[in-house]
């Protein structure tokens, strides 16, 4: 019943947008000076709209259409690592205000002197994944450090795991007994914030190794049902990546993943860019990047993927 009503959603949106694009032909048609200020305004709306259309059919995967879990793990680089972190994670939240997305934090450890070790995001709207997809990998941050007494400049690098949420089992079934689930006492900033019950919970995919945990919430309840939620979604990627490695196997041109190599690129000084290394897309204002202002960088990983280059 939910694939139907997504299905039947998604024609009628088609058929009110072919009914708009008569309309306003017809409107052309008629010549009418005084209505020209309507039909540009129209116009103009009818692009946008196109515009999002085509890169809707971009995003075919299976669950590219529904809701996201972000996870940022700060690398190499200790406190500026950290910092990085708490960057990204204010870069895509703002990425998600902008577009309509609801975000919902899952789980975060904070660093010892500033910024974030780990934190998982709840991203959810139409097409979440299939947006954020494009932003798995190692970014790279390259500025003078503010944790540097000498101000001399530091590289930092932090990890951006993108998962889909599935939240009907039928989806992906997990058989309960190969998880390990560990209950244990949720770290905070200390006084009232220090949890005296064991609430947060860690669960382990014994054939695999994959762990997820969760602390944020107050009832073990919750957390585990957070932390379920992220190990189903690691399960699912594997799932995808052992396929996709099969699939490249039969095409004769199958690679081995290395992990560890920048998709993109920040740099703060001596100059500013951001360049995404897949596609050499890059942007000038950093700052604005920073801010939230992904979606260049993101149409033109899906444009590559089906072979088109972005104007």
């Amino acid at each position: 019943m939910k694939r139907i009503a997504r299905l039947r959603n998604r024609i009628e949106e088609w058929q009110s947008l072919a009914q708009r694009l008569s309309d306003a032909r017809e409107l052309a048609e008629m010549g009418d000076e005084s209505m020209r200020a309507e039909l540009e305004a129209e116009s103009a709306a009818l692009d946008k709209l196109v515009y999002q259309k085509e890169l809707n059919t971009m995003l075919s995967g299976k669950y590219d259409r529904g809701d996201a879990l972000l996870t940022i793990n700060a690398g190499a680089g200790g406190t500026d690592s950290q910092d990085w972190s708490a960057m990204l994670q204010r870069m895509y939240l703002r990425w998600a205000e902008r577009n309509g997305y609801e975000t919902e934090m899952i789980d975060l450890t904070e660093g010892e002197e500033a910024g974030i070790k780990t934190v998982t995001i709840s991203v959810s709207g139409r097409y979440a994944y299939g947006y954020l997809r494009p932003e798995k990998g190692v970014h790279r941050l390259v500025r003078l450090s503010p944790f540097d007494s000498n101000n001399r400049r530091h590289t930092s690098f932090t990890q951006v795991e993108v998962l889909p949420q599935v939240e009907d089992d039928s989806d992906f079934e997990i058989d309960m007994s190969e998880l390990k689930i560990e209950t244990f006492r949720a770290g905070g900033a200390g006084g009232q914030n220090v949890q005296k019950n064991d609430t947060a919970v860690r669960i382990t995919h014994i054939p695999t190794g994959l762990v997820a945990s969760c602390q944020n919430e107050r009832s073990q309840t919750q957390n585990r049902e957070n932390a379920l939620k992220v190990l189903r979604g690691r399960l699912l990627e594997v799932k995808q990546q052992e396929e996709e490695a099969e699939r490249a196997k039969l095409r004769g041109e199958y690679q081995k993943a290395e992990w560890g190599s920048q998709i993109r690129s920040y740099v703060l000084h001596p100059y500013q860019m951001v360049k995404d290394h897949r596609t050499n897309y890059e942007v000038g204002n950093a700052q604005s990047v920073l801010d939230g202002d992904l979606n260049g960088f993101i149409e033109a990983y899906l444009r590559q993927q089906i072979g088109e280059k972005k104007s």
